[in-house]
């Protein structure tokens, strides 16, 4: 919120002014209602594993963060450019792979990827789009510029927080939210249905039908499967709801089958087909590969996208960036040293107190080092883990993350942030709400916002001047 000297960032005058005047105690106060709203609506994300409790609440910190329209427009040029050149990638690697026999990307790190389906050689998806919707992990470590710090591009999630977040303080917070004018963000669900729509097969009708599959109630994230499904005005659907014959998908209903055309999938790969992939899977749909290859239906997003996310994959994305597109990547990378390459394995190993380590296929803030916050022996096991098998790590400079004014017991406290927008792909054109969610570490000190390592979320304001 405040600039070098002390004074307070123009995006932050008038909320600056605002909490001036807050009487006291009124901000814990509405944290409480807020808390006590989504615990209503049934805001819920669960922890696998955890002994205490299957579901909690996402903390919501009421202190909101703010963008200028400047900052979000190089933000929007920059992810637009990112997820087209993802696509273009992930084309590339499951048809000419251009990319590798010009030797930008190694080819081990394509075919060893337990990410990479070789199912997919070959297959043409629905007009050449395999990612409709990306989350790009953004942060700030300076005052002028942002940085890329993962790529999602499986199945991004949290954007129902980012939702609930902003009609949350517009019920508690109306006079503060009335002086500024803020990008809205609620018309979110009518680009996702609109990008959905715009991707349908060819043969599809003029108005296809699009499902929601979601792996049940007891998936993680099974709230926002079910927030998404009623806010898009289609069926939320598991693997039994649906079936295939003579390769296209059918979906259960009370008057009888009903063809579908795009299926939003919140299913992993390994459990889409057991015909294809796990054969244990009674959470996928038998034969929905072969539909799939045949062209009768559109996968949101498609099999095989997770090779983009792999972490390994994203410390060349500013070549890749550079190779599809002939263009200087507006994001940059944070600087990344890849373990599987002995010159960076050997400068990790000899400074890993200083460091992030992180597995590349890891996610949630699991299976990661913070070398400065880490004791000596844990510093210990993981230089035996990078030994053992250093082509499963990266490194990265601990980073100084921006910090965002924050609502902590004590008071008001800068807490560390970063960004998810959003980004949908449609056949006709590439559509970011402004704004995105913004995860908080509520731990002094901490660079971990996921929520299942206790972070929590704030609302995203992008000033609409």
């Amino acid at each position: 919120m405040s600039l070098p000297d002390g004074s307070v960032r123009s995006a932050y005058e008038t909320l600056a002014q605002w909490l001036k005047t807050v009487p006291e105690g009124m901000l814990a106060t509405r944290s409480r209602e807020a808390e006590a709203l989504f615990r209503r609506i049934g805001i819920t994300f669960a922890v696998y594993g955890d002994a205490e409790a299957t579901e909690r609440l996402i903390p919501f910190d009421v202190i909101p963060r703010v963008i200028t329209r400047p900052e979000w427009t190089t933000l929007s040029v920059g992810l637009t450019q990112r997820v087209r050149a993802i696509n273009a990638f992930l084309a590339d690697i499951y048809s000419k792979r251009e990319i590798l026999r010009a030797g930008v990307v190694p080819e081990d790190l394509i075919y060893r990827n337990p990410a990479f389906r070789p199912e997919m050689n070959n297959q043409k998806v629905p007009h050449d789009i395999y990612v409709m919707i990306a989350g790009i992990d953004i942060v700030r470590i300076d005052a002028d510029t942002f940085y890329v710090l993962e790529d999602n591009a499986r199945t991004p999630s949290g954007v129902s927080y980012m939702l609930e977040n902003r009609e949350v303080m517009i019920r508690l917070f109306p006079d503060l939210v009335a002086q500024h004018r803020i990008a809205p963000v609620e018309n979110y669900t009518d680009d996702l249905l609109a990008t959905l729509k715009s991707v349908a097969p060819t043969s599809s009708s003029s108005d296809p039908t699009c499902v929601l599959l979601t792996p049940g109630l007891f998936n993680s994230a099974y709230y926002e499967h079910t927030f998404l499904a009623d806010k898009l005005g289609v069926e939320l659907v598991e693997g039994r709801d649906l079936f295939v014959k003579a390769d296209v998908v059918y979906m259960r209903t009370t008057q009888g089958p009903k063809r579908v055309d795009v299926i939003y999938r919140r299913l992993d790969d390994d459990f889409l087909d057991p015909l294809v992939f796990r054969p244990d899977s009674a959470l996928g749909v038998p034969g929905l590969m072969s539909a799939y290859h045949a062209g009768n239906v559109t996968l949101a997003n498609a099999v095989g996208t997770g090779v983009a996310d792999d972490k390994a994959v994203y410390s060349y994305m500013p070549e890749i960036v550079k190779f599809y597109l002939g263009e200087e990547p507006v994001l940059k990378n944070v600087p990344t040293w890849r373990c599987r390459e002995q010159e960076h394995l050997t400068y990790v190993l000899d400074n890993l107190k200083d460091l992030v380590v992180k597995e590349v296929h890891g996610s949630g803030g699991y299976g990661m080092l913070i070398g400065p916050k880490a004791s000596s022996g844990e510093i210990e096991l993981f230089r035996e883990k990078l030994k053992v098998d250093p082509e499963n790590f990266i490194a990265q400079p601990t980073l100084a993350l921006s910090t965002c004014p924050t609502l902590v017991e004590e008071g008001i406290a800068p807490r560390h942030v970063d960004l998810r927008p959003f980004v949908l792909t449609g056949r006709d054109k590439v559509r970011i709400v402004p704004g995105g969610l913004t995860r908080v570490a509520l731990k002094e000190g901490s660079l971990v916002v996921n929520s299942s390592q206790g972070g929590g979320t704030k609302d995203t304001w992008v000033l609409d001047q």
